[in-house]
This record gives structure tokens, C-alpha cells and sequence, in this order.
């Protein structure tokens, strides 16, 4: 799957506050992401990432 610094995932299953938005901050074996409404940042294999990721919105800059 190709994810890249600064996409937009919009998850399966939302973030505890609500939120089910995921801004990438690394990507890599694992991925760093940060919530967009809480902004909390945290760290997740590939693989859970990969399976829970509804779409990808990426920023054409």
C-alpha cells in the first residue's frame, strides 16, 4: 500500500475522541500518526494500519 508522509487516512474505526481522521507523520515498518481533531501522536505496526484503513486523501503539493 502506498502511504506517504502527510496523507490523510480516514480510518475504519474511530480514535477515542471521536475522530476517525489520521494524519501520517512517518511511515515506514510502522507508521507515526497524529489525530487530526485531538492531536495526540502514536505509533502502529504496518499491518495493523494497513488492515484498518478505509481511504487515503492525499495532499497534491
Amino acid at each position: 500500500m502506498d502511504v506517504r508522509i502527510g496523507d490523510v487516512l480516514i480510518m475504519k474505526k474511530p480514535h477515542p475522541c471521536g475522530c476517525n481522521r489520521m494524519i501520517v507523520l512517518r511511515s515506514g515498518a510502522d507508521f507515526k500518526l497524529s489525530c487530526e481533531k485531538c492531536e495526540r501522536v502514536f505509533m502502529s505496526s504496518r499491518s495493523n494500519i494497513e488492515k484498518s484503513i478505509k481511504k487515503i486523501e492525499r495532499n497534491e503539493s
